[in-house]
């Protein structure tokens, strides 16, 4: 087991630096069926890219944006910013062209790097200030002008990068409809990514299986920023992560370390475990009985393990609130698991818990050098967490109003989530507060909580919670497929509660509608407490629209009574 590194100073540079060092020869990122780039070579092509930087007039604290899916010449071209003094703008590949163009314009870039795949996005895009455009996959211009007379690729400048320098300002739909830009420091990044050593050790004999976009802070810190410390080797898919192209990959690669978001798995555990033993009644109270459910869970971890590739140790689960049953289904697994909470304002890493740290419900311990108390709690201990540390973002550009919003005068960060600590200082999370439904007798309703019970419902893919005219609703996408292959126990059911109009599961509107409203509706309210009862279910067509960590941008479905969006940051 390799020692902790700390690098002097913290900053993205020096990490890069140390490795390139200490790893020159060690493969650094790669596609998974490409060559990879060694720690020597990642070095030599960042300096050839900002030079082409360089050579555009590019000057220290300038903004250069990113747009474009995972791959190794992202790293490229983040580092090749990021290390040489100038401000990278990571931009998410699902943004819109508008959203595009907003961050384009308020960060002020001057130069974009674009993958071919998304060129598309920003043909016509209104953005004075951009200057020029280089495609990402082979660095060549695709607008702009090179001055062919510079004596910068000759004799490139050497920019002093130090620990308060602002490294990135990272735009984040989230799930609001107004996006701001989080100023993160390069000892922000730095430290999240060193201290998640705490967590889980890692050498240069590890290897990383990376899925979510290198543009949004969970992934970048700790699945990029922190192997790259220990000289570990990261690789790529070049298409979306879908079980076609990941099951090869993870055969091939066979990593030891990776990280999701819990939409994966809980859909992993509902397709390969739950819908098996709903089939029938025999098996429901098979596996309804703890001891055979273990039984079970242990098995199937064993083999849910060798899917992966057989030799993972750390399988970090964050973005989003994990849902239980599927966190005791990895408990009774032993699959190697381990839980983060965060946000994009503090880069992202709060607390966290490692393989043999985790306890059902919780998020884990604070992060080392990382101060965590909860504001105003009531008698349950309930309240806002608020946050202190070098991890805690400088503010959001060009917007004081809305910083001032989330940081204390002394320091403190306001989550915006409602949590709670134990007598060991665990920490747990309930849910946004400004999701969070009042009662009609006062009590608080977390919306998230009711989503994780509907969603383990054989028919349901998903669902999204609300409050409208004083009643909760439920917005649920059911799944066809499984309807079908239960439409005679459906009928059966429908039958025996004597409801009429319900005669073929073909005729979508009406008949959905009179079974979900009669049955779905009962099973599920059987499953929550009196406050968090379903008034109405509404039926869509097609999956809610959500962020890159998979959390639904509820601001599209849920309004205030004025219809204006319901607004925080992620």
């Amino acid at each position: 087991m390799s020692k902790k590194i700390e690098p002097q100073p913290l900053t993205l540079k020096s990490i890069l630096e140390n490795s390139i060092r200490n790893f020159g020869d060690l493969p650094s990122v790669s596609y998974v069926d490409g060559k990879p780039y060694t720690y020597s070579e990642l070095g030599k092509k960042v300096n050839d890219t900002f030079n082409l930087l360089q050579s555009l007039g590019l000057k220290k604290g300038d903004k250069v944006a990113l747009l474009g899916q995972s791959m190794p010449n992202w790293v490229v071209a983040y580092f090749s910013v990021v290390s040489k003094g100038l401000v990278i703008v990571p931009v998410l590949p699902d943004f819109t062209p508008l959203e595009i163009e907003n961050v384009l314009v308020h960060s002020g870039a001057k130069v974009l790097f674009v993958s071919d795949k998304l060129i598309s996005r920003i043909e016509n895009l209104n953005t004075p200030e951009l200057e020029a455009v280089i495609l990402l996959n082979d660095f060549s211009m695709l607008r702009g002008n090179v001055d062919t007379n510079s004596q910068v690729n000759k004799n490139p400048v050497d920019i002093d990068v130090k620990e308060d320098d602002l490294a990135a300002i990272i735009y984040t739909s989230g799930t609001t409809g107004r996006s701001k830009g989080v100023m993160l420091t390069h000892k922000n990044i730095a430290f999240v990514a060193m201290q998640s050593y705490t967590f889980q050790p890692i050498t240069s004999d590890d290897v990383f299986l990376s899925l979510l976009p290198l543009s949004h802070t969970y992934e970048n810190s700790i699945g990029l920023i922190y192997p790259i410390i220990y000289g570990a080797s990261i690789y790529y898919l070049e298409k979306p992560p879908t079980a076609s192209a990941l099951l090869p990959a993870l055969a091939k690669i066979r990593p030891t370390m990776m990280l999701s978001v819990p939409l994966i798995m809980e859909k992993l555990f509902q397709n390969q475990i739950l819908k098996k033993f709903s089939e029938n009644k025999f098996k429901e109270t098979i596996y309804n009985r703890p001891l055979l459910r273990k039984l079970i869970h242990r098995i199937a971890g064993k083999k849910l393990y060798q899917t992966f590739g057989g030799r993972l140790v750390f399988f970090g689960i964050g973005g989003a609130k994990l849902d239980a049953t599927v966190e005791r289904f990895l408990r009774e697994a032993n699959f190697p698991y381990a839980i983060g909470y965060g946000l994009t304002e503090s880069a992202p890493l709060l607390a966290g818990a490692g393989t043999k740290q985790t306890k059902l419900g919780s998020t884990g311990f604070a992060v080392q050098g990382v101060e965590l108390k909860i504001d105003k709690p009531d008698k349950k201990g309930l309240g806002e967490i608020w946050a202190k540390g070098p991890n805690v973002m400088l503010g959001y550009y060009k917007n004081p109003e809305a910083t001032a919003e989330v940081l204390t005068s002394d320091g403190w960060f306001r989550t915006g989530d409602y949590g709670y600590m134990d007598a060991h200082k665990r920490l747990y999370i309930k849910g946004r507060m400004k999701n969070t439904i009042i009662g009609a007798s006062g009590e608080n309703i977390y919306p998230e909580d009711i989503e994780s019970v509907i969603n383990n419902n054989q028919f349901v893919v998903e669902t999204l919670v609300f409050e409208e005219d004083g009643y909760l609703v439920a917005k649920i996408l059911l799944d066809l497929d499984e309807l079908e292959k239960n439409i005679e126990h459906i009928k059966s059911v429908i039958e025996e509660k004597k409801i009429k109009g319900l005669h073929t599961i073909h005729e979508l509107d009406d008949k959905y509608k009179v079974w979900s409203q009669h049955i779905l509706k009962k099973e599920i309210n059987n499953k929550l407490n009196r406050v968090s009862q379903i008034k109405r279910v509404d039926l869509i067509d097609k999956p809610l629209e959500k962020t890159a960590t998979h959390k639904i941008k509820r601001f599209l479905y849920t309004k205030h009574p004025a219809g204006e969006h319901k607004e925080h940051t992620d």
